[in-house]
């Protein structure tokens, strides 16, 4: 081999060693993996109240604005309770009327019925006493018996004065108890009707934020309940790209790092984000606990397979047609310099 040949095998493998330096500092400065999946938050659903579903405005994944109407359930029960509720409250406040005026008729004269409790009550103890002291005497034969039957009618007449003004001051507090009882019934019932009132919004389910429908798996007539899904809403407000790289890659990865994304569907095109967290636990596919104790899992000393962590990027302009939950793609991380 001539010496011109020597130097040319010897210059193109220095080219080559110093092209896989390059390419091999390159992917430390910015680590890269295909095993990643297009993600936005989602939520299922689901009415708050129960009934029939009367209107479905919206179509499986169609897009909707914050605000849209998705699905009606039937809001006749409600509207019946509010209306049944207020007329309610009516007959009630009619009755709290009637009772109150009896009530300040009564509070009027409550001070010459608490006076005259009090005079009937004394006269009541005088006669009794005198009575108790005659009857007494009657047995010696100090008494006529004329003396001792006007002492007993006159305790007799003092003892009916003394119940009946005592009646008397029990109806003023029936009827105070009476306005209260109804008053305590008014407030049970405007409860009811603030329920019905609400429960009347809640027949009407609207998008809590723009996104897209998915998973839309019932139709009009359909009995929907708290416990039952209607439709998935897919929030497409914000879009992320859950990358797993090697442990071994994730030095100086932290949130902010700038990111270049490519979905599967288009590799043609590139999106920009940043990371937005890095996880710190996954379930390893290997050990574990078992019946309490460690199970380690075996493995070749000279090999060690890097754990794999999730780190959520997101996406900055992503495109609507593009972005689909679960997709492909691929993820860049660029540590020291953006890209």
């Amino acid at each position: 081999m001539s010496l011109k040949n020597k130097l040319y095998i010897f210059f193109l493998v220095l080219i080559t060693l110093i092209a896989l330096c390059i390419v091999m500092l390159k992917i430390d400065e910015a680590p890269q993996t295909d095993d990643a999946f297009i993600y936005a938050d989602t939520i299922n659903v689901v009415p708050v109240i129960e009934g029939h579903i009367v209107t479905i405005p919206v179509k499986d994944n169609q897009l909707v604005s914050k605000g849209d109407l998705l699905f009606k359930i039937d809001p006749r029960p409600y509207e019946h309770a509010i209306e049944s509720g207020t007329a309610q409250l009516a007959t009630l406040d009619e009755q709290i009327k009637l009772a109150q005026r009896t009530v300040d008729a009564q509070q009027y004269n409550a001070q010459a019925v608490a006076a005259k409790e009090i005079s009937a009550k004394e006269n009541y103890r005088q006669a009794l006493s005198t009575y108790q002291r005659i009857f007494a005497l009657k047995g010696k034969g100090y008494v006529s018996a004329e003396e001792f039957d006007q002492a007993r009618t006159a305790k007799n007449s003092a003892e009916a004065m003394y119940k009946a003004s005592r009646s008397e001051v029990e109806q003023a507090q029936s009827a105070v108890s009476s306005v209260d009882a109804l008053i305590a019934q008014r407030k049970v019932v405007c409860v009811d009707i603030a329920k019905a009132q609400l429960n009347l919004q809640y027949s009407e389910i609207r998008a809590p934020f723009d996104g897209r429908v998915t998973s839309l798996n019932t139709t009009i007539g359909q009995y929907a309940s708290p416990q039952q899904s209607v439709m998935t809403l897919i929030d497409t407000q914000a879009w992320y790209v859950v990358a797993n790289f090697r442990e071994t890659d994730l030095k100086n990865v932290c949130s902010g790092v700038p990111a270049r994304i490519y979905v599967m569907g288009d590799t043609g095109k590139s999106f920009s984000g940043s990371v937005d967290s890095v996880g710190y636990g996954v379930s390893p596919q290997d050990g574990g606990v078992s019946n309490g104790l460690p199970s380690v899992a075996r493995t070749i000393n000279w090999v060690h397979v890097s754990q794999r962590f999730p780190v959520k990027i997101r996406v900055d302009n992503p495109e609507p047609a593009l972005f689909r939950v679960g997709a492909s793609a691929i993820a860049i991380v660029y540590r020291d310099t953006a890209p």
